[in-house]
């Protein structure tokens, strides 16, 4: 019988002793969940995990493509695309590009997130030839400038992928977790760039229309760690990837909570989280927010509760609330800095 563990991730600043603190974070923890495809097996002292699963808690998480994770980071969402389901064809003009992704970065956005290809629901797939187009000519710009803050691509195309770091992104996220396009893995191994893997279930144009799992939180798990395996396998070391359990992505808004409520578990596998909850469709269901860029109230609860689980990193649209709203968190759970 399959076990994982879910440490129970506490913020209060009261930090009992022998308290074990969680990925280098901010969050600790005294007791994990035992969990197995049979359900709950109740609490566990930290102290009893099996030493290879407490190695994966506990051990701060290495920078990643020029981000550090002692802190919550802000990932800005930059698409230049005419279709994406929040943005689409605000950006897609170089000018207003370029315009935008300085504005991010003045916002408190550490790290920037390039996509060329939508991967809402319902998507089409961009040509290789015309998303390089979209994305490695803003790139190389923002660099030319004088950009210096981390640059990440969202392709699932190795293709993309390698003409993006060549322009100056440092990390590749892809959203099918390398499944996509097979040379993805070689490409990102020979290129240096670190990885996001993505778990989503089918392709953007057909997954939600009938999302199923058996237990959708292992059910992730399982994914994330056989693909961080393929990863390995090739050559990209655990240090160099972020994980991501794709909120929205081939999940009904009942999955998405259940993730959101299980979040804890992915620091079992010993790679910084990141949270791509942004303006989506189960925040404006439950907040009652029919206008996409109505929902930046929602992002923000909801990211406020990855934080309290210790998820690294929040990919987003809403750059300056979001980092504002992080700024007052870590001021009432770790101590208010000028």
């Amino acid at each position: 019988m399959t076990l994982y563990y879910r440490p129970i991730a506490q913020t209060d600043p009261c930090r009992p002793a022998g308290a074990l603190t969680l990925a280098g974070g901010w969050c600790w923890f005294t007791h994990v969940e035992v969990l197995t495809r049979a359900g709950s097996q109740g609490l566990i002292a930290a102290a009893d995990l099996p030493e290879d699963v407490l190695g994966r808690l506990t051990a701060p998480r290495a920078p990643l493509a020029g981000v550090s994770f002692e802190r919550p980071s802000v990932m800005g969402i930059l698409n230049v695309t005419p279709d994406s389901f929040s943005d689409g064809g605000r950006f897609d003009a170089p000018e207003a590009a370029l315009a935008q992704a300085q504005a991010l970065a003045q916002a408190g956005a550490d790290m920037l997130d390039i996509g060329g290809e939508s991967t809402r629901p319902g998507a089409v797939e961009v040509p290789v030839a015309e998303e390089i187009s979209r994305t490695a000519p803003v790139i190389g710009a923002l660099r030319a400038q004088g950009y210096g803050a981390p640059i990440s691509i969202d392709t699932r195309k190795a293709p993309v992928a390698k003409a993006a770091v060549e322009a100056g992104a440092g990390l590749v996220n892809d959203v099918s977790a390398m499944l996509f396009d097979a040379d993805m893995a070689a490409t990102v191994a020979a290129t240096g760039a670190a990885l996001c893997l993505m778990h989503a279930q089918g392709t953007p144009a057909t997954m939600q229309a009938a999302p199923s799992y058996d237990d959708v939180l292992l059910d992730v798990y399982d994914h994330l760690a056989a693909r961080l395996a393929v990863a390995e396998a090739a050559g990209i070391a655990r240090a160099r990837i972020m994980l991501d359990p794709g909120i929205g992505f081939g999940k009904t808004l009942e999955h998405n909570l259940v993730l959101l409520r299980g979040l804890s578990l992915f620091h079992a596998l010993g790679c910084p989280i990141l949270l791509g909850v942004s303006r989506k469709r189960f925040i404006g269901t439950i907040g009652g927010a029919e206008a996409v860029d109505a929902r930046a109230p929602g992002t923000l609860a909801v990211t406020l509760a990855g934080l309290a689980q210790g998820a690294q990193m929040h990919r987003v649209h809403d750059v300056a609330e979001i980092a504002q709203g992080i700024r007052l968190y870590n001021a009432i759970t770790k101590g208010y800095e000028q």
